[in-house]
């Protein structure tokens, strides 16, 4: 059970990164527009993001510091503020967007309109992050968000040609009646929504948070190569549930309760009980990682104390920075905006800045003073620059392809 637990944090971030409120429902939407010919992308961010989070996780084992904090001192306070404000920016949208993917799970649940959800969750997940233990939150929210896996259940119950599937899959085409335009403003919000940013300030920080060692690399490899991929499969099951159930009748998906459908005709009373579990699990789970990538990240820039393991009055600020996302995340989608639209957003807009995010790493992964033997070897050096290369198209692409297709529409 211990060896379990021990990859409760590749999980969590895993589940927080590819079935956040916002992945739930654009992997349901491609599923339901484009069927599996998009599955390649996230195979590709798969491997993207385990390509950095191996680095950033093995930062944090070596030094034993916070991704921000490295950055600043080793590219300097100007870019590391650069990088601090546009990561910030994708990362407070996204924890605003969980918190409304909270109340949209509750008022799935109870059929209590989320306006009133809204600042319970805000409340909830802010509480959580002060009272709660780290260890408990990353045991609890991860594996209960496995839950999700229901949906590769119903894909089975469902009963689909397999051949065609895979097919799909392994030889994607656009469908006629979308275009490449749309095709690859997709692609990018997936590629995005695979690699947020968050996700590696989150895993680099928890490591710290838990003290692993160069002792714990292989820990750390095994939150990595299990962790992500699992989130990457969950990613592809919600695309084929939908792709069986949505696509021959041409109706496209922009509702929790839509994304969730195919699971209760496929698995029935007992899906939808976990199917809940899930997406209570999986938003909350992702609103608390958020929201302590935002406190890690303002507090490792800073100089603060900071952590989860430090008490409460001794890391005030770091505590202040928390409470301040939450209420912010909260007003903000008390406006009425759309939290799957802001979600979405933000997903194309953390395209946007992943080469601020990962450049960085890859610089600090490669750096003697700090990482002595364990720096980069070849292969993650190759595979770091390939995506290097493949995050700056994406970044450049992002905005042109939002105004052209008016954001996928």
């Amino acid at each position: 059970m211990k060896k379990v637990f021990a990859v409760a944090l590749g999980i969590l971030t895993a589940i927080g990164g590819f079935v956040d409120i916002g992945d739930l429902i654009t992997n349901a939407l491609v599923g339901s527009r484009f069927g599996l010919s998009l599955v390649w992308v996230v195979v590709v961010g798969v491997v993207g993001i385990c390509v950095f989070a191996e680095m950033s996780g093995r930062v944090a084992a070596v030094s034993g510091r916070g991704t921000f904090d490295l950055i600043r001192e080793r590219l300097g306070p100007r870019v590391g503020l650069t990088n601090l404000v546009a990561s910030m920016l994708v990362t407070f949208l996204t924890l605003a967007a969980e918190i409304g993917g909270v109340a949209l799970a509750l008022e799935l649940a109870t059929s209590v309109n989320r306006f009133l959800w809204m600042p319970v969750a805000g409340a909830a997940v802010w509480l959580v992050l002060w009272r709660v233990k780290f260890a408990i939150l990353e045991n609890a929210f991860g594996l209960a968000g496995l839950s999700l896996i229901v949906f590769a259940v119903a894909v089975w119950k469902l009963g689909p040609d397999w051949a065609s599937l895979a097919q799909h899959a392994i030889n994607p085409t656009v469908p006629p009646n979308e275009s490449y335009t749309v095709y690859f403003y997709y692609a990018i919000a997936l590629f995005g929504a695979a690699m947020t940013p968050y996700e590696v300030f989150f895993f680099s920080s928890g490591g710290v948070e838990e003290k692993w060692t160069p002792k714990d690399l292989g820990t750390m490899r095994a939150n990595v190569f299990i962790g992500f991929p699992l989130g990457g499969i969950l990613s592809v099951a919600i695309a084929a549930c939908t792709a069986l159930v949505f696509l021959p009748h041409g109706i496209s998906v922009d509702t929790l309760g839509q994304t969730g459908l195919p699971v209760v005709l496929g698995v029935g009373k007992i899906g939808l009980a976990f199917l809940l579990i899930g997406f209570f699990a999986a938003t909350f789970g992702a609103a608390c990682e958020t929201g302590l990538s935002v406190g890690y990240s303002v507090a490792q820039y800073l100089g603060w104390q900071w952590g989860k393991y430090v008490e409460p009055l001794r890391a005030a600020r770091f505590h202040t920075v928390l409470l301040l996302s939450c209420i912010g995340g909260v007003a903000l989608l008390l406006t009425t905006v759309d939290p799957i639209m802001l979600t979405e957003y933000s997903v194309v807009f953390s395209a946007i800045a992943l080469p601020l995010t990962y450049f960085p790493i890859l610089v600090v992964a490669n750096d003697r003073t700090y990482m002595g033997k364990h720096t980069n070897g070849r292969l993650a050096n190759s595979l770091g620059m390939l995506y290097m290369v493949l995050v700056t198209v994406a970044s450049v692409a992002a905005i042109p392809l939002m105004v052209l297709t008016k954001a996928g529409q």
